[in-house]
């Protein structure tokens, strides 16, 4: 019979000199999990929890974990903290940084994790992985994690406008199909709920058969009518909240201004272009493209490698009107280099591939783009609306 090798006793004991007590916060609704590793502990990992938004509970643990360290060891360490990003935002992390703390927020997808079919997943495991992942980042070990640059109030503020405008208009546009499939339903099509003379034509109508529409339905669509109305005077207010902020943007930075200046690009365009991507730094093109999600991701293993496209990693907002201003380029800046190597690349491809030659034209005008804003390299052939 083989004999089972030796296992050592304590399987959570990382073999390091700490030089701080690395914590991490795993969050949830009902409970924080926290997850400490402190010098002189035997480099065993603690856990402790407390109420979901206790933060004097939070901060009281970590006072005790400083106690105990320095009662150990006769020294005071610096605390690091690393919580996961998600539905609780980034408050706590700003929390901690007002108290003294040096704190990180970590993308989840970017931490390594079994790949079994059935990992085992809790709470306690996913604590421990974080502390681990903070341990490697703190040691300068290169892509154990990808850590976020956390945007201040003022930034997270700013972007919240043409977020709000997107899900006003996605709930305008569910509202007109909800008219539209009553109506169909009742043999009746061209019906535009949009137009200003909507009402009126509402009165007008007939069923498919020649009766006038029933009264139950016509008060129902008359609610729709209202809520959708509603929803029009709420767009047209966070619209001009939008137009506002690019004018007062406009008086610290000359960005929003390049933008609107350039032929097929509005305000929309403009204020999500600044205010999800443009308006931070990047050290190089490779980064931006990152940010957005058009990266490429390669596949190579020994003799195999191909391109699997773009990421889809990055700001789904930012990446989806790039795509949509990428189109639109082709149409208003038809003469420009970019729009010349479009065409020349369809051509070279038969006239297919379209839709993957559009991705990348949106990558490359990312880039000139940022280079436009930042450098003020004007991108070649580009008409002006000055002009």
């Amino acid at each position: 019979m083989p004999v089972a090798a030796h296992r050592p006793d304590a399987l959570t004991a990382i073999r390091t000199d700490l030089g701080a007590i690395f914590v991490s916060l795993e969050l949830s609704r009902s409970k924080w999990l926290i997850t400490s590793l402190s010098p002189g502990a035997g480099e065993k990992m603690s856990k402790h929890a407390v109420a979901a938004g206790d933060v004097a509970g939070m901060l009281a643990r970590f006072g005790e974990l400083n106690r105990k360290a320095e009662a150990r060891t006769g020294k005071c360490f610096p605390i690091i903290v690393v919580q996961e990003a998600g539905l609780d935002g980034f408050w706590i992390h700003r929390v901690l940084q007002a108290e003294g703390i040096e704190s990180h927020v970590v993308d989840p997808a970017s931490i390594a994790t079994s790949r079994r079919r059935r990992r085992a997943k809790t709470d306690k495991i996913d604590g421990e992985a974080l502390v681990r992942a903070l341990l490697a980042y703190k040691r300068g070990e290169p892509r154990v994690c990808a850590m976020l640059r956390v945007p201040t109030p003022e930034e997270e503020d700013r972007r919240r406008l043409s977020r709000e405008r997107k899900a006003l208009t996605n709930e305008r546009t569910r509202h007109v199909n909800r008219i539209k499939g009553l109506l169909f339903a009742q043999g009746v099509s061209g019906y535009e709920p949009l137009r200003r003379d909507r009402r009126r034509c509402l009165e007008a109508l007939k069923t498919g058969d020649g009766r006038p529409l029933p009264d139950h339905l016509k008060q129902q669509i008359d609610r729709e009518l209202e809520r959708l109305e509603l929803l029009m005077e709420q767009i047209k207010a966070v619209e001009a909240e939008r137009d506002a902020m690019l004018a007062t943007e406009q008086s610290a930075s000359p960005a929003p201004a390049m933008l609107l200046d350039l032929k097929g690009i509005g305000q929309e365009f403009a204020a999500v272009l600044w205010t999800e991507g443009l308006s931070r730094h990047y050290d190089n093109r490779r980064q931006l493209a990152a940010y957005a999600g058009l990266a490429a991701t390669p596949w190579q293993s020994g003799s195999v490698s191909h391109d699997q496209g773009v990421s889809k990693s990055g700001n789904p907002r930012l990446r989806t009107t790039l795509i949509q201003l990428a189109w639109l380029w082709l149409r208003h800046q038809s003469q420009s280099a970019l729009s010349l190597w479009f065409k020349e690349r369809v051509k070279q491809n038969g006239g297919r591939l379209k839709k993957a030659t559009i991705v990348a034209l949106a990558r490359k005008l990312l880039v000139a783009l940022w280079k436009y804003v930042n450098a003020g390299v004007v991108i070649a052939g580009a008409v002006m609306k000055s002009a």
